[in-house]
């Protein structure tokens, strides 16, 4: 690595960045430019920059990016229906290809030599700020100091704070670390490392226990217009207002825990536990609204399309060339995808009840059980024939009628 002369460095204030900001200046002797990016995490920014600057910061920018990040990167995949193995709805895969973004910005604005993050040597999160800083940026310089210094847990950093007088809260601490943004929060580490061990009810942050919702079910209208959602309720709303909006009436009735074990990408299983209201209400109301607004086989296409689109965010690959493909291909998918989806919200469940759109595919005088003159019932018998033909053959030459 050549000289460094000034880092960009995303911030957020915790134990773990702020000794970092505090130890990238001992060991490079630079300036740091302390970036903190506010994606809805509330409180937790508050005093942030002020720690920064007591910590060293020769400079700290704090972006507001509540809506770039909806409308940018959990807008599309919402399009997509994206959803890594089966369960985890990518909120904080969706993050941090925007802070690197936003870091690599700043880096060229302020003329700095690289960019630093305080991700671990073992999780995904090295990767997406990685990869990104890299397909922006191809001459940036990298620093990653959880894969070159030898503080090697959060008691040593704990001490390294105190010794360095670095201003951080130091509390009893958690059981499990989390990450927060406008989406969801995500919970790991500490008990929830045994995967057989119930997550502690306290932990919970955004949704109410299920058997501790209302005793009577919560409706709600969602308007989507090319596959996004526009209104809650037939109000107009922007798509960080929308969230959050959904977040709270999809929290008060227990809507969006997860709790799963999933294949990182550097190799190993981890546990997770996530609470993602508002994006699992969205969820359930994009698939309601595609279900009448959508041709059979584009759905079908699009469908074997979520796996390789879930990958590719979960693995940090957001600004690669597949990745412009498949957006490109969704979003052809969603031209049509405009309606309502009215959802019942009760004791943790999200349940379509009604789903209305100006360009259905649905046709009740197609569909109907009743009498009616625009199908011919007789039609079908040919179908099934022509469809079974290859059945047909099979079965004749093992019965040795070939």
């Amino acid at each position: 690595m050549g000289k460094i002369n000034k880092v960009v460095l995303a911030y957020s204030g915790g134990l773990d960045t702020s000794v970092i900001l505090h130890w990238l200046i001992e060991r490079y002797q630079c300036d740091v430019i302390a970036f903190c990016a506010d994606l809805g995490q509330g409180e937790e920014l508050a005093d942030a920059k002020a720690r920064a600057r007591k910590t060293g910061a020769s400079k700290v920018y704090v972006a507001d990016l509540k809506e770039e990040f909806v409308r940018d990167f959990v807008f599309p995949c919402l399009k997509a229906n994206a959803v890594y193995e089966g369960g985890y709805l990518l909120g904080t895969s969706m993050a941090r290809p925007l802070i690197a973004k936003k870091q690599i910005e700043i880096a060229r604005r302020e003329r700095a030599d690289a960019v630093a993050h305080g991700a671990t040597g073992k999780g995904n999160d090295q990767v997406r700020f990685e990869l990104t800083y890299m397909a922006l940026d191809p001459a940036i310089q990298v620093i990653a100091p959880w894969r070159e210094w030898d503080l090697h847990s959060r008691s040593d950093l704990v001490a390294y704070a105190k010794r360095h007088a670095i201003p951080v809260p130091v509390t009893p601490e958690k059981p499990y670390s989390s990450d927060r943004n406008l989406f969801h929060i995500s919970f790991e580490g500490g008990v929830l490392e045994d995967p057989w061990r119930e997550p502690p009810q306290e932990m919970f942050t955004l949704t109410v226990a299920p058997e501790k919702t209302p005793d009577h079910p919560t409706y709600v209208e969602i308007g989507f217009t090319e596959g996004l959602p526009v209104a809650v309720n037939g109000r107009k709303l922007s798509p960080a207002r929308l969230l959050a909006t959904l977040n709270e009436v999809g929290g008060k009735n227990g809507i969006g825990r997860v709790d799963l074990v999933e294949n990182r990408y550097v190799g190993m299983k981890s546990r997770g536990v996530y609470e993602t209201p508002g994006g699992t209400v969205l969820q359930v109301a994009h698939r309601a609204v595609e279900s009448i607004t959508m041709d059979r086989e584009v759905m079908h296409l699009r469908d074997a399309l979520i796996p390789r689109f879930a990958e590719l965010v979960y693995y940090g690959y957001w600004y690669s060339p597949e990745m412009e493909v498949l957006k490109r291909t969704i979003d052809e998918t969603q031209k049509h995808v405009t309606g309502t989806a009215r959802l019942k919200l009760f004791k943790g469940n999200c349940t379509v009840v009604g789903r209305k759109s100006p360009v259905s595919l649905y046709d009740r005088a197609m569909a109907t059980f009743e009498a009616d003159r625009v199908y011919d019932q007789k039609d079908a018998g040919g179908f099934i024939r022509l469809n079974a033909l290859r059945l047909r053959l099979r079965a004749m030459r093992r019965q040795g009628k070939k």
